[in-house]
């Protein structure tokens, strides 16, 4: 059976539009997804953080407080049995901080007193005394009125509290230390309040025991006014896993706090109970938990609160993230079955201006983000909303990696992404190139201009960055005033070795093109050591920490190359392996053979000149100078200094060929020994 061109083009194109359009949505799908769980994440990140603050602030809040108390008691200020100063004291503690609810003092034969908070209306004060009608529980009402207090009642009960038969007195009367404990059954209040106490000594002698309370009623009231999401809400939980304070508005130390109301209660409860409650489910750090409740899904997460073994649950509806991508689903499909009946003949076009191009954008953007190349992603506009959407995603992924970009060395990440390297310690042997560069003087720099000297610095490291980056090599890192950089790796180069002198060049260009000063206004200089050869190169480091560099003898001789320039006052030194794999496309004169510290084995050195392609007027000095070298190893002294001295002055003053004159003319007033070798010492550590 045959078909006409316009049905089978129409209906390959259906089948494209259905099947691009299911594509586009997977992908934006899973994307606002990914996006709506890190929307959660955030807002379960910063309702902790407030809960976190807010219990810090009322648990410092309680320990000022007994620290002020304790003072006032051990300077001998008031007596702790002095009723009416005391009295004073712990109402004005309470009056000043809000969070606390309750200040109590207990004896060792038994008494008590203590002040507590009655919601923001009023205050008691309660005292059991044996002198007090044969030890009945007093209690002093007062009410707020502006500015102060008003004494509104006073009521005496029977009771058989005995502080001395409670683990807040019990623990700490034979201690000499404070702490946090749980309290449960103070004098009228049958709440578990948690207390700061620790024992009171004036002039060496135990008075008993002072414990300053905080009740979870007030936290509950805290929690009522964060509200993480636009239905969500959040609980405390102690370690095992019981709710201990909810979102209440009214809730203070009168008022308690509405426990087992609602399904975000509900929700909060089985999430403990299932994740703190089993000791095989019960880590230490955050835990998440999916709880489905009468059909409905809720994500909850517990935090920890560093206090008590407490967390703060966050419990937020998934429909508040995911209704509206649902809805979206719905509109797409409805979408793509419209387009497929009604606009087959516009199809074509419509793909292709519509869909096609703006995927391709995406597509590339997304490629951009795979490669780490995050820069230039923007926000693409579309007239199809999932399209838009998906881009604005993109964009939002791009831009959240690029936040750390002060923070990473992004074009090391870049290439370790594309050429596949694992994030785990581990290494391969390669050729490489290391470059080492520091700038002269830095040390007596840094003494005398301290802090300053970042600022002067900082032309340096961005010329320096630029040089290396610009001739594909990878910096390593910055140490003080020295940059380390190497060519190779992680990304194959087989033209490492001329790319790192163009490197090393430009670096000296771009120093002498910035005009870098000292504080005196002398033109800063860099020296700089080359060298080539196989390398162990890798991730070096721990599981926790890595660090993706360079280790082996060409770095070490690149670092001693580096030092050596100040023996002869060069700017770039290189090693026999540069040079040789350089070839004709760098510009060098041999300069010496030296021994570096950390080898024994001889290394014949070379100044860097210029690069063949970009050579900048006359080097008829080399020759003079390469002739010299030749017949200072000869052991013809004489012929050396002549030569050197012709070297410096074709130059018009050249500091090596002024070193090594004086060297030989040294050596041709006092003649060396028969097994003398032309070898410099280096072998010291710079």
């Amino acid at each position: 059976m045959r078909i006409s061109v316009g049905i089978a083009v129409s209906i390959l194109v259906a089948i494209s539009i259905g099947v691009s359009t299911v594509i586009v949505h997977s992908l934006w799908w899973k994307t606002a997804h990914d996006n709506s769980r890190m929307l959660a994440a955030e807002i379960n990140s910063q309702i902790a953080n407030t809960v976190r603050i807010e219990v810090g602030v009322t648990l410092r809040s309680a320990e000022a407080a007994w620290a002020a108390v304790r003072t006032i008691f051990v300077q001998n200020v008031i007596a702790t049995r002095q009723a009416d100063k005391r009295e004073f004291v712990f109402l004005s503690q309470l009056q000043a901080q809000p969070n606390i609810s309750w200040i109590f003092f207990g004896w060792p034969d038994g008494n008590f007193f203590a002040s507590h908070r009655l919601g923001n209306g009023g205050l008691e004060m309660i005292e059991i005394d044996k002198d007090i009608r044969d030890r009945m529980l007093r209690k002093d009402r007062y009410i707020f009125i502006p500015g102060d207090i008003q004494f509104e009642e006073r009521t005496f009960t029977e009771t058989s509290y005995d502080p001395r038969a409670h683990a807040w007195f019990e623990n700490f009367m034979g201690l000499e230390s404070t702490g946090w404990i749980e309290a449960r059954d103070l004098p009228g209040s049958d709440k578990t309040v948690y207390a700061f106490a620790g024992p009171i000594d004036v002039n060496r002698t135990r008075q008993g025991v002072l414990a300053v309370a905080i009740e979870t009623d007030r936290l509950s009231r805290f929690l009522a006014t964060i509200a993480p999401g636009e239905f969500g809400a959040a609980f405390i939980l102690d370690s095992d896993g019981k709710v201990i304070a909810v979102p209440d508005a009214e809730a203070d130390e009168v008022t308690p706090a509405g426990m087992g109301e609602g399904e975000l209660y509900e929700v909060a409860k089985i999430a403990g109970e299932k994740l703190l409650g089993d000791p095989t489910t019960n880590a230490p750090g955050a835990l998440t938990k999916r709880v489905v409740l009468g059909g409905v899904p809720y994500a909850v997460a517990l935090t920890p609160l560093g206090f008590y073994g407490w967390r703060v649950a966050t419990v937020i509806p998934e429909s508040a993230f995911l209704s509206e991508i649902d809805k979206t689903l719905i509109n797409l499909i409805y979408i793509l079955i419209g387009v497929v009946v009604v606009a087959t003949g516009l199809a074509i076009w419509l793909v292709r201006k519509i869909v096609a191009n703006p995927l391709a954008y995406i597509a590339e953007d997304l490629s951009k983000i795979e490669r780490f190349d995050v820069e230039r992603i923007a926000r693409r506009p579309s007239k199809l909303s999932e399209l838009a959407n998906l881009s604005a995603a993109t964009a939002s992924m791009a831009a959240g990696l690029s936040a750390f970009r002060k923070y990473v060395p992004t074009d090391l990440v870049r290439m370790l992404v594309a050429e596949g390297i694992k994030t785990q310690p581990g290494g391969d042997i390669k050729q490489i190139s290391v470059l080492f560069c520091d700038v002269t003087g830095f040390t007596g720099l840094s003494e005398k201009l301290g802090p300053k000297i970042v600022q002067m610095m900082e032309p340096f490291f961005n010329a320096s960055s630029t040089a290396i980056a610009r001739n594909g090599g990878t910096i390593d890192k910055f140490m003080g005033d020295a940059v380390m950089a190497f060519w190779g790796a992680p990304r194959k180069d087989i033209n490492h070795a001329e790319n790192a002198c163009r490197a090393a060049l430009d670096l000296v260009a771009a120093v002498e093109e910035a005009g870098i000063e000292d504080d005196a206004g002398n033109p800063l200089r860099v020296r700089i050591g080359l060298n080539s050869g196989e390398a162990l190169v890798g991730n070096i480091g721990s599981e926790q920490r890595l660090n993706y560099t360079a280790i082996g003898d060409v770095v070490n001789v690149a670092s001693r190359l580096e030092g050596a320039n100040k023996d002869y006052d060069t700017l770039i030194l290189i090693g026999p392996e540069t040079r040789r794999q350089a070839a004709d496309k760098i510009v060098v004169r041999e300069l010496d053979t030296l021994t570096v510290f950390g080898r024994t084995k001889e290394l014949v050195v070379y100044e860097l000149i210029a690069m063949a392609d970009g050579i900048d007027g006359s080097l008829a000095w080399i020759e003079p100078y390469e002739k010299g070298l030749a017949h200072y190893r000869a052991g013809q002294f004489e012929k050396a200094v002549a030569a050197f001295r012709a070297a410096d002055q074709a130059r018009n003053g050249d500091p090596a060929s002024a070193v090594m004159m004086s060297r030989a003319q040294f050596l041709l007033e006092n003649p060396p020994p028969e097994d003398w070798s032309a070898v410099t010492n280096t072998n010291k550590k710079r």
